[in-house]
């Protein structure tokens, strides 16, 4: 929707889930030993979980984990990309070490609710950004209020802001609230994105938003 043409990699190997909320269906093909990105809603799309049983476990230790990763960044024909799009897992383990040794990073993006508890660990990844020289785009509050459906009162369940703030202390950038609706949850599970299915809902704006902030500060980066 920013006019870029962008990949979306599931680098969450213990936990993936793309396929499923992109409702991309079926095995995606191989052509001379490449593996070929699924299509789904204008994004080139690749997920282990597109590649094995949804029931099996994938208790993989690091070596395992940081050559699937590898796999899928040099053994995939993602073509002509404007950007590609690493969901990586939360923490700082072997999935963010591996990706960052194999490409160069044009910057991260971190996501954490507004809690005390979840901002030590968006402390923690953007620590170790910077320690990997990978420049922070800025930080997400997600789940930031619950808009009640039928009133349109908004409560905070997990509190309010904390995500700005830390971004504040931090001195990186704050790039928007995402708000805990219903409508969220059931895109993901229906494999419709809320921007798709909903675009002039508040989850969807708030997605547009944040979209269009780090599509800005990509490009910019890159002149």
């Amino acid at each position: 929707m920013e006019g870029l043409r962008t990949g979306l990699l599931d680098a969450d190997i213990h936990g993936p889930s793309l396929h499923r909320m992109m409702g991309a269906k079926g095995k995606p093909d191989v052509v001379e030993g490449r593996l070929q990105p699924m299509q789904a809603w204008g994004i080139c799309a690749v997920s282990l979980g597109m590649l094995v049983d949804e029931k099996a476990a994938m208790i993989w230790r690091g070596p395992m984990v940081m050559g699937a990763i590898n796999q899928l960044l040099s053994d995939v024909d993602w073509g002509e990309l404007d950007v590609l799009v690493v969901d990586l897992p939360p923490g700082t383990g072997d999935a963010h070490l591996s990706l960052t040794q194999k490409v160069p990073l044009g910057g991260a993006v971190i996501v954490s609710t507004p809690q005390d508890i979840a901002l030590i660990d968006a402390r923690r990844g953007v620590t170790m950004f910077e320690k990997l020289h990978v420049p922070v785009l800025g930080l997400v509050e997600n789940m930031s209020y619950f808009c009640c459906p039928n009133c349109g009162h908004n409560t905070e369940l997990f509190g309010h802001g904390g995500a700005r703030r830390e971004a504040e202390a931090m001195g990186v950038p704050f790039l928007g609230e995402v708000p805990l609706l219903a409508d969220i949850r059931a895109s993901g599970d229906s494999g419709v994105p809320l921007v798709i299915g909903a675009p002039n809902s508040e989850g969807g704006k708030a997605y547009r938003a944040i979209a269009h902030t780090v599509a800005t500060a990509i490009q910019a980066s890159a002149h």
